[in-house]
């Protein structure tokens, strides 16, 4: 039976903006009150899922979050209506009205970890949704996300979800952002690849000193056990400590893997020989050749990873065998990370071919490639039962062009989220995706 790995695209919401929400990422507080542009941002997003789809891949689609989430601001005390809600806050609150307002669920890879059946105990796959406790504007995600992937993935023949982990800073879960998945074919049974910044309970495991960790060991132990993942299938590293204090705030910053291929920084783990030495073992056991491409730090420094997004790649595996490496635009305006792409490429290993998209929307506020989709590995069978709703197709990529360009502003700034009208026009445009993903009644406004 054939097998696909399927990225589920992030659809950028109505209130895309700069907020600067995230402690941490340099590129969303570096970019801090800018003014943002909801209609591109969509639109560059939804032209790299169709160049996706374009060159054979499977391409799926997540819906965005209604927002300015105003269900959030009245359990932190500001009542009234919708509108004197978001009035007050604007008044008495204004970064939380801004956090309340936030699109970052457009970074999928943040939506939930995913596993699939051939490395499940009972032999589905398994959707457990990212408490994302870390900041309160992504923390407040995971009910509609859940609601959301369980109007995509329904049939539970096929598929198992697990709500959030509890939302406790020992807890911390990121996702997929922080989560890799190596097989030789993406139907075999593989390893998971679980990526922490600390241990909650343990003090002699080191931490970062500048910016916070949001990833717990403990958190990921806890996602392996929820998905009925073996011993011999799991593989837990810690990122190094130094290189969050770079900026580096999630493992996808700094790493990539794919198929029997990770691509990472020399300083992205804390004990790589050991890491690797591991991952090559278990993966030997499994009938796959682990390979890795660590990129030396004389050759492209944290600063230049961090800045360009190189490793915030999407590392896809062509029909005939051959990798390619979807990066954005900000990798070939650096010189040095564009001189070590053109030597990667010219060296003729497994990554045979790189690929630029714009994506400067997402990238000023701290997301890339690899941040904007969700990968599923799917059976044919587990295919056929998805939603067909999400799956994008030449006609469902003109519907959502011509959705877009009728609900979304050209333009946002702070002043504009306090604006009772936004919210009205969040939840009539999403009130219509509904119906074109044929969701059902996923969002809070549909459903109270």
């Amino acid at each position: 039976m054939k097998s696909f790995e399927v990225n589920f695209d992030g659809l950028v919401g109505p209130t895309h903006n700069y907020g600067g929400l995230s402690f941490g990422n340099v590129a969303s507080q570096s970019n801090s009150q800018q003014a943002s542009n909801p209609k591109e941002a969509a639109l560059q997003g939804l032209e790299k899922m169709k160049a996706l789809m374009d060159m054979g891949f499977v391409q799926g689609v997540l819906a965005p979050q209604e927002r300015p989430d105003v269900a959030a601001l009245r359990s932190v005390g500001f009542g009234g209506s919708d509108a004197q809600v978001i009035e007050r806050a604007a008044k008495e609150a204004m970064p939380l009205l801004v956090a309340s307002c936030s699109a970052s669920s457009m970074w999928v890879a943040n939506a939930a970890t995913v596993s699939p059946s051939a490395d499940t105990a009972d032999g589905r796959v398994h959707f457990t949704a990212a408490n994302l406790n870390c900041k309160f504007h992504r923390s407040i995600e995971h009910p509609t996300t859940s609601r959301v992937l369980g109007a995509m993935f329904a049939d539970q023949d096929h598929f198992a979800h697990h709500a959030a982990l509890p939302a406790v800073a020992q807890f911390g879960d990121e996702g997929a952002a922080n989560h890799t998945r190596f097989c030789r074919d993406y139907g075999e049974a593989g390893v998971e690849f679980f990526v922490y910044g600390r241990s909650a309970f343990d003090s002699r495991y080191p931490a970062p000193q500048k910016y916070p960790a949001r990833q717990t060991l403990e958190a990921s132990q806890a996602v392996a056990r929820l998905h009925g993942l073996s011993d011999e299938g799991v593989v837990f590293a810690q990122q190094n400590p130094a290189v969050i204090d770079q900026g580096v705030f999630h493992n996808d910053v700094i790493a990539v893997g794919n198929g029997e291929l990770l691509f990472h920084h020399q300083d992205a783990f804390l004990n790589t020989e050991q890491t690797l030495a591991e991952l090559h073992s278990k993966l030997a056991a499994r009938g796959a050749n682990f390979q890795s491409i660590s990129v030396p730090r004389d050759q492209v420094a944290v600063e230049d990873a961090v800045r360009s997004y190189l490793f915030n790649s999407q590392l896809l595996t062509r029909d005939n065998g051959s990798m390619l490496l979807i990066v954005p635009e900000e990798c070939r305006a650096n010189p040095r990370v564009w001189q070590y792409l053109q030597g990667l490429i010219a060296s003729a290993g497994p990554i045979a071919e790189v690929k630029v998209f714009d994506l400067k929307q997402s990238m000023q506020n701290g997301g890339g490639p690899a941040c904007l989709r969700l990968r599923v590995a799917l059976n044919e069978k587990e295919l056929s039962a998805v939603n067909p709703g999400v799956i994008m197709t030449p006609a469902l990529y003109e519907t959502l062009t011509q959705w877009v360009s009728k609900h979304y502003r050209d333009a946002l700034r702070e002043n504009d989220l306090a604006d009772p009208q936004l919210l009205i026009e969040c939840r009539t445009a999403l009130d219509e995706l509904t119906h074109i993903l044929n969701l059902g009644s996923v969002y809070p406004f549909q459903i109270n």
